[in-house]
């Protein structure tokens, strides 16, 4: 007995195809995330060029580390202070988490919603990429973003004395904000895989 053959037109395949092939348009956003960490590259190294060059009594350099983290003094700074260095420090541990927060997006997004990247049998495989899904990559990035929060709020602390009580208070409330929303996050994402594990049994 021979089984009849799908009769079901090609045409129909077309649409569905197309839409699932207009996943490929996300490329050129994750190639843009790259130039972007290519970016946070440069302004790292410029930053601790500043700080090299600063820590050796070089005026225009500590002139550019104190307009560029908005440090704010009374008198002239012809030095670099323990302020000024731990505000420097903190900004480029700024930009390290930042870029960390690009690698997860451009590394984790691809690999859910583009291409598998066969990392299985590579040794820099990262080890949170072997279960990233949907859910992971948004607890993972919710993290991220409090740690970036954390340091933005370090640094305004350090600095309180050129912000106003209102910014202080509104960085914080910002930053419980951040707290709640992925603890609220990471909660979801527990009742959802406890709801799968459930349904297999």
């Amino acid at each position: 007995m021979t089984t009849p053959k799908n009769t079901s037109p090609v045409k129909l395949q077309f649409l569905p195809n197309m839409i699932f092939a207009s996943r490929w348009l996300q490329m050129p956003l994750y190639l843009g995330l790259i130039l972007a960490q290519a970016v946070y590259v440069w302004h790292f190294f410029l930053e601790l060029y500043h700080l090299v060059f600063a820590a050796f009594g070089s005026q225009p350099d500590v002139a550019a580390l104190v307009s560029s983290i908005g440090y704010k003094s009374d008198t002239v700074v012809t030095s670099l202070n323990e302020t000024i260095i731990m505000l420097v420090v903190l900004a480029l541990i700024d930009v390290v988490m930042i870029s960390n927060l690009l690698i997860m997006v451009i590394v984790g997004g691809y690999e859910t919603f583009v291409s598998r990247m066969n990392l299985q049998d590579h040794p820099d495989q990262p080890e949170w990429l072997s279960h990233v899904n949907a859910s992971v990559l948004k607890v993972k990035l919710a993290t991220a973003i409090i740690g970036i929060s954390s340091i933005h709020l370090l640094k305004t602390f350090i600095n309180a004395a050129n912000y106003t009580e209102q910014v202080l208070m509104y960085q914080t409330i910002i930053h419980v904000v951040f707290l709640l929303s992925a603890m609220a996050i990471a909660y979801t994402d527990k009742l959802m895989s406890h709801g799968d594990k459930s349904a297999k049994h």
